[in-house]
């Protein structure tokens, strides 16, 4: 896997322009912040991105794949602003589960999302060498 950065361009913090890999690939659905009895233990928008990502995790490790797999994200929020202003818990929240790694990502807001109670979603493409 590779990080896509053309020359002169500033790096981008906490994603990556383009990621450029190949093996197997794995897509998720539009995963969201409930547990595995489809409960949501929060309604707070930091604590479902964080069971978001553990949810894609376990989805992933399904297949033998981990956080450094991932090749790209596409988060959708019912609240940018909401999300925006959390950027600064989010980061370590970020770290914390996926490490180091920054795939390309994007962040769209949405109206709602089919679970009413969920604040954000997120779809990842994972690509694993073989």
């Amino acid at each position: 896997m590779r990080s896509l950065l053309p020359p002169g361009w500033p790096r981008p913090k906490g994603y990556s322009n383009g990621i450029s890999a190949t093996g197997r690939m794995i897509f998720t659905a539009g995963v969201v912040g409930w547990d595995e009895r489809e409960f949501f233990p929060s309604h707070r928008l930091d604590s479902q991105f964080a069971q978001a990502l553990r949810n894609i995790l376990a989805i992933l490790k399904e297949d033998g794949a981990g956080p450094e797999h991932i090749v790209r994200l596409t988060i959708y929020v019912t609240d940018i602003q909401e999300y925006l202003s959390l950027r600064d818990e989010l980061g370590p929240i970020w770290k914390s589960i996926m490490g180091a790694n920054y795939p390309a990502m994007a962040l769209v807001e949405v109206k709602r999302l089919v679970e009413h109670a969920a604040k954000i979603e997120i779809e990842a493409t994972a690509v694993v060498a073989e």
